[in-house]
């Protein structure tokens, strides 16, 4: 199980600039849904954006600590 505030800590090492919400969708601590903001997504397409969040979560998602993640992305300016 990970805590929704260790899932921001990643994001944020990887994209320090990022806003972040960061949702339980089961209650389970496995099944989240995160909506990042960050201008690192400025000139990127939807499918960059979301691997940015992915390699910021890779540890986590490979030793399925995260089962599932919904992934919302923007930019600031969005």
């Amino acid at each position: 199980m990970i805590s929704p505030q260790q899932i921001e800590a990643m994001i944020k090492a990887e994209l320090p600039d990022a806003q972040i919400q960061v949702q339980d969708l089961t209650g389970g601590g496995d099944h989240y849904q995160v909506t990042v903001v960050s201008s690192q997504f400025a000139g990127k397409g939807l499918v960059q954006q979301h691997q940015l969040v992915y390699a910021a979560l890779q540890q986590a998602m490979s030793t399925e600590a995260i089962h599932a993640l919904a992934v919302k992305t923007q930019t600031p300016e969005s």
